[in-house]
């Protein structure tokens, strides 16, 4: 079954490691056999603040677009997640095994999927540090 991408105007993909931009109209493409293919709305930028769930995406994102890179990368990548395991809860850890799972089979964008929802409970997390850490500095700057 064939891959089949609408991209709107100016959207960038990667293929295979190959950066394609779309001209400036709306079009599909049809990807006939297998290919490593993400949206560049998909991809870290590798200045993002490195969070634990964000430095794990990072290296599969990367073993995603540099096939090269995949045997030195796959047992860090597995290191991480392994440590990502022991930190969440129950209701994000599932998504955790679940990339662990895709990695071992090689389907780099499926693990990606994956942790999109870890990413977004760690955002969460600090977000709700951030506040906490924010309140408590505004009480102690009451007290003095």
């Amino acid at each position: 079954m064939a891959l089949r991408l609408t991209l709107k105007p100016n959207e960038r993909i990667v293929v295979n490691g190959c950066v394609i931009r779309n001209a400036n109209r709306r079009q599909t493409l049809q990807i006939e056999n297998t290919a490593d293919v993400i949206r560049a709305e998909d991809l870290l930028d590798e200045n993002c603040e490195p969070t634990p769930v964000k430095q794990a995406y990072f290296l599969i994102q990367t073993a995603l677009i540099r096939a090269d890179t995949r045997d030195t990368l796959v047992p860090v990548i597995q290191e991480k997640l392994a440590d990502l395991a022991t930190i969440f809860s129950a209701a994000v850890v599932g998504s955790v095994f679940e990339a662990a799972n895709w990695v071992s089979q090689g389907d780099y964008y499926k693990a990606l999927s994956a942790l999109r929802p870890v990413m977004r409970r760690e955002e969460e997390l600090f977000a709700r540090l951030s506040a906490n850490t924010s309140a408590t500095a505004a009480l102690e700057g009451e007290e003095c």
